[in-house]
C-alpha cells in the first residue's frame, strides 16, 4: 500500500491540535501525519516554506495556517491581513505543486462570502460580490485561494481543493479577546469575572447570528476531505441552519458552564460585525447525510471545561 506523508500546517493551532486528536484514535498503517507549528517554519519565508517541504516530503498536504483574528483585530489591520495571508499560501501552494503533492486542502472562511447576499450561502457564491469592509483584506486574501486552486489545476492538473468552515471553536483556541475569535474571548471574559467578582461584557448587541462547528467535528470533516472528496471545488463545512445561534445565546451557554453568578453588561456602542453568516452544508449532507454534530451547548461545556484545566498554558 502506498505511503501517505501528510504536512499539516498551523498543527498547534485549534484545528490541528482537533486533526491531531482525532488521528490519534483513527491511525492509519498507511498514514504518516507531521503537524507543523511557527517554530518548525516561518511559511511568509519561501526558503523556510521549501525547505520544510524538502525536509518532509509530504506526498498531502492540509494548510490550516493563517494570519487571522477576530472582529477587532481585522478592523485595523486589513492590508497586513491581505498581503500576508496571500504571501504565506502562495508559498504552500507553490511548494505543493513544485514538488508533486497529490492532493492539498486548503482552509478558507465564512467570511469569503459577499456581505451583500441572499442566504443561505453556499458554495457557488463565493465571488458574487465584496465581502464585508470590516474584514476584506483577510477575505479577499482567502478567497483566492479558491482561484488559484483552479488555476493550477487547469494549467497542471494538480489536485488542490479547500474548505469553508464556518465559526470554529475548542480545546487549543486562542483566548485573547482582541486577537481571537468570539467563542473563546467570551470563555476568556467569563473566567475573569468570576475569578476577579468583575462585571461579564457583552461587546455588541449580541444579536448577530452564527453557525458555531466544534473543532473536534471539524477535524473530522477534514480528514475525510483529505481523505476521500475529490473535488476542486471548495465544499462548506458548517453546522445544519437550524443549529444558528446569536452571541447573546452563545454568552448565555457560556457563563452557564461557568455557573456565574455575576453582573453581565452588553456594550452596544461596540461593532457587531455582519449580521448574519448562514450558510448552507447542503453539498456536505449529500456526501456525508448522517454526520452528527455535537450540540453547541454541549461543545462549550467542553470547551469551558478544557480551559479551566489548562489555564496557565492555553493561549491568550
Amino acid at each position: 500500500m502506498e505511503k501517505k506523508v501528510i504536512l499539516v500546517t498551523g498543527g498547534s493551532g485549534l484545528v490541528g491540535k482537533g486533526i491531531e486528536t482525532v488521528i490519534s484514535r483513527d491511525t492509519r498503517e498507511e498514514e504518516e501525519w507531521i503537524f507543523l507549528s511557527s517554530k518548525d517554519a516561518n511559511l511568509l519565508s519561501e526558503k523556510e516554506t521549501f525547505s520544510v517541504f524538502e525536509k518532509y516530503k509530504p506526498t498531502h498536504v492540509i494548510h490550516l495556517a493563517a494570519i487571522a483574528g477576530g472582529l477587532f483585530a481585522n478592523l485595523g489591520r486589513n492590508s497586513d491581513f491581505f498581503k500576508n495571508n496571500m504571501k504565506m499560501n502562495e508559498n504552500i501552494m507553490e511548494a505543493s505543486h513544485k514538488n508533486n503533492v497529490k492532493k492539498l486542502v486548503s482552509c478558507m472562511s465564512t467570511c469569503v462570502f459577499p456581505d451583500k447576499t441572499s442566504y443561505p450561502v453556499d458554495e457557488t457564491m463565493i465571488h458574487n460580490g465584496p465581502p464585508h469592509m470590516s474584514n476584506f483584506g483577510y477575505s479577499y486574501a482567502k478567497r483566492m485561494i479558491d482561484i488559484q486552486n483552479k488555476a493550477l489545476h487547469e494549467q497542471y492538473g494538480c489536485n488542490f481543493t479547500s474548505v469553508v468552515p464556518c465559526n470554529a471553536f475548542g480545546p487549543h483556541d486562542n483566548f485573547n479577546v482582541l486577537q481571537g475569535h468570539v467563542v473563546p474571548g467570551l470563555i476568556n471574559k467569563a473566567y475573569e469575572a468570576k475569578k476577579n467578582g468583575t462585571t461579564f461584557e457583552i461587546w455588541g448587541t449580541g444579536s448577530p447570528l452564527r453557525q458555531f462547528i466544534y473543532s473536534l467535528d471539524l477535524a473530522k470533516l477534514f480528514i475525510w476531505v483529505l481523505r476521500e472528496y475529490e473535488e476542486i471545488d471548495p465544499i462548506i463545512l458548517a453546522t445544519d441552519e437550524a443549529d444558528e445561534v446569536s452571541i447573546k445565546d452563545v454568552a448565555t451557554m457560556i457563563l452557564e458552564a461557568f455557573d456565574f453568578q455575576g453582573e453581565v453588561k452588553s456594550l452596544t456602542e461596540k461593532a457587531d460585525g455582519q449580521f448574519k453568516k448562514t450558510a448552507s452544508n447542503r453539498k456536505l449532507r449529500k456526501y456525508l447525510p448522517g454526520f452528527q454534530f455535537m450540540e453547541t451547548r454541549q461543545a462549550i461545556k467542553e470547551t469551558v471545561e478544557w480551559y479551566v484545566a489548562n489555564y496557565h498554558t492555553a493561549r491568550r
